[in-house]
Formats: C-alpha cells, sequence, structure tokens
C-alpha cells in the first residue's frame, strides 16, 4: 500500500504524533533516542554501540548517554559480547517492544484522522 501525503500533511502527521507522546505523561525521547530505539527494532541485529553509532553518525558517548536513558527506562539492554569482549551488544525488550507498538498504534490513529 502506497500512502501518497503532502508535505503539510506530513508535519501535521509529525506533530501529532509527538504531541500524543508527550501528553501522555511518559517521558520524552530525544529524537537521537528515537532513532536509537526504532534502529534497533526495526533493522536486523546484531547491534552494537560502535555500529549505531557509526549508522546515526554520532560518537561512541552519545549512544552511551542514549543508551542509559533507555536502558533506565527498559527500552533496550545492553551486555558485552562474549566473542569479542570490546563490543558492547544492544538488545531488544519486552518493555521496548511493547512501546514501540503503542506508538506504531498512535501513527495509524492519527494518520486515519488526517484530513483528506
Amino acid at each position: 500500500m502506497t500512502l501518497e501525503m503532502r508535505p503539510s500533511q506530513a508535519l501535521k502527521l509529525w506533530h501529532d504524533v509527538t504531541l500524543a507522546l508527550v501528553r501522555d505523561g511518559d517521558q520524552d525521547l530525544t529524537a537521537r533516542q528515537m532513532a536509537i530505539l526504532t534502529t534497533v527494532y526495526l533493522e536486523p541485529p546484531p547491534h552494537t554501540v560502535r555500529g549505531l553509532a557509526q549508522k546515526l553518525g554520532v560518537t561512541k558517548p552519545a549512544i552511551t548517554r542514549a543508551l542509559d536513558t533507555l536502558g533506565g527506562l527498559k527500552l533496550l539492554s545492553r551486555r558485552r559480547d562474549e566473542a569479542d569482549r570490546r563490543n558492547v551488544v544492544v538488545t531488544r525488550t519486552v518493555e521496548g517492544a511493547l512501546y514501540l507498538e503503542r506508538i506504531g498504534d498512535l501513527v495509524v490513529e492519527k494518520v486515519r484522522s488526517l484530513p483528506r
């Protein structure tokens, strides 16, 4: 299915989704945190701090800070790679999957409410 949108509709959708997320009372995620979270859930594993930093074009410490927050919210977890102890592997959690499923449902709801 192809969905055609004008730029103004796309911005309205983005606005409506982010506004709903701000209003829901949960902690707001930054754009970087959301990019990391969606990358880990939408792209095939494995995911490492080094790989995420390269993909997002930011430093490893920036990824680490974002993962500290996401880990504290139980949306992602980290562990040392047993095969190469220098790497930190980022993994999905049930809480993170449920969080993103809720956001996906919210996006669908907001798309349906866009004026045609």
